[in-house]
This record gives structure tokens, C-alpha cells and sequence, in this order.
């Protein structure tokens, strides 16, 4: 209980910051709308292909990738703050507190999850008018992998932020991670349409999964193999993601 007690305080400061200062949240959601009105609407003519005969709705297929691109680099990139933090001495004064170690880093990370499940919402609702339709079960589904993903790289993140310490280190070994899991997942479009070999290799992504699992899930099958290989994949990165971040934060907090 005081573990929670100490989470819920430290979610409460990180909260009442990003709506101090929502820029942040604003420009991370820019990207997906984007895709979405201007990348969206040239599949249309292709979903069949693309799809493989599953859906007839673009939509279907494109806003599964971009809510799941979401939860990745909406996630992704929060070690900056951590950073900022540690220079103006935030983390030295966490460290005098007598608070759990796991409090100072899953009140972080909720506070990301709560972030990028709202912008989610927002990109479904902004996706509608377009023509998105999906059963509610799937979507809710889909949030709930977004929550756990965003957990798991925003651990990530934060693990190695306070192992580096710099952003000059840190930005350049996020954006050469994120290009091969944004190309080799599926994000944008199915991994099924390209040649065999890139198929092979983009096996070697779990995240590959996480997108097939839910594409599924907004095509309402979700007791379908895509469906519970998405789930089993991000339920254990989440528990990787947690027990990486959990560790630096007790070793760096030392």
C-alpha cells in the first residue's frame, strides 16, 4: 500500500506538469493526424489487396499501426524529461525521500500511459468521420496493448536516460532503434505484401505481432491466433520493459 500510496503522489506531480506545459502531448499527436488525413485515403483503392480479403475498410488497417506507432514513440522519447529532470536536480531530491524506487519510476510511467491513451481516443474519435468502424470490445482491446506498450518504452526510455545522462547520446540511439521497428512492424502497411524475405526478417519482430494482433482485434476477431500472439507478445514486453526500468532506477538510485 505504500508503494501505491507513493506511485499515486508521484503520477499526481508528473500529471499536474504535462498540463502545465500540454505542447508535448500536442506535438506527439500531430504526427499520427497527419498520417492520418493525408496518408489514409490512398489506401482505399488498395485495403483488398493489402488486407489480403480481410477487410474492405481502409481504416481498419491503417489506424491499428498508427495507435500502436503511438504507444511506441509517444513512449519512446520520454527519457528528454528525465534528463531535464536530473539536471535541474529533481532525481537528486527523489533520492533523498525515503520513497520506494519503483514509486519514483511507475508514477512516471503511468502518467505516460495516461497521456497516450487519451491521444489514442482522440486519433479514434478523429478517425470516424473518415470511416472507421470497428467493434467496441476490439478497440477497447487495442487501447488496453497501446497502455502496455506505452509502459513497456517508456521504461525503456527512462532506463536509459539515467544510464546515459545526455541527450546528445540518448537521441541518436532512440531514432537508430526507432526506424528498423517502425519498417520491420507493419505500422504503415502490412508486412504480408512484401517479398518473402522481408517477410522473414520482420518475423524477428514482436512488434510485427502486436500490429497483426490488433488489426485483428478491430476486425473483431479477437479469439483469433493474430489476436492472442499480439496479447502474449506485449504482455511480455511489458514485464521485460517494467523489470529493466525498475532495476536502473534502484542501481542508478543508489
Amino acid at each position: 500500500m505504500t508503494v501505491l500510496r507513493e506511485t499515486w503522489i508521484v503520477f499526481h506531480r508528473q500529471m499536474r506538469l504535462s498540463l502545465r506545459n500540454p505542447m508535448w502531448s500536442i506535438l506527439m499527436l500531430s504526427q499520427p493526424l497527419m498520417y492520418l488525413f493525408l496518408f489514409g485515403p490512398l489506401l482505399k483503392p488498395i485495403t483488398a489487396q493489402i488486407s489480403q480479403g480481410a477487410t474492405t475498410n481502409a481504416y481498419q488497417v491503417f489506424i491499428p499501426g498508427l495507435i500502436v506507432q503511438l504507444g511506441m514513440f509517444g513512449a519512446m522519447f520520454v527519457g528528454f524529461g528525465l534528463i531535464a529532470e536530473y539536471r535541474a536536480g529533481v532525481i537528486e531530491a527523489d533520492r533523498v525521500t525515503p520513497a520506494s524506487r519503483m514509486a519514483l519510476m511507475a508514477g512516471r510511467v503511468l502518467r505516460d500511459v495516461v497521456v497516450l491513451v487519451v491521444q489514442s481516443i482522440l486519433l479514434l474519435l478523429a478517425a470516424l468521420p473518415l470511416g472507421l468502424r470497428a467493434p467496441w470490445g476490439g478497440v477497447l482491446l487495442s487501447l488496453v496493448i497501446v497502455a502496455l506498450l506505452g509502459a513497456t518504452f517508456a521504461s525503456l526510455s527512462y532506463s536509459v536516460a539515467l544510464i546515459t545522462k545526455s541527450e546528445d547520446a540518448l537521441a541518436p540511439l532512440l531514432n537508430g532503434i526507432a526506424m528498423p521497428l517502425l519498417l520491420l512492424s507493419g505500422i504503415l502497411l502490412p508486412m504480408q505484401i512484401g517479398p518473402t524475405w522481408l517477410q522473414r526478417l520482420s518475423d524477428i519482430s514482436p512488434l510485427k505481432h502486436v500490429v497483426n494482433g490488433v488489426r485483428a482485434l478491430f476486425r473483431g476477431d479477437i479469439s483469433s491466433s493474430s489476436s492472442l500472439w499480439g496479447l502474449f507478445w506485449v504482455v511480455l514486453l511489458t514485464v521485460i520493459g517494467l523489470a529493466v526500468g525498475a532495476r536502473t532506477f534502484r542501481k542508478e538510485s543508489a
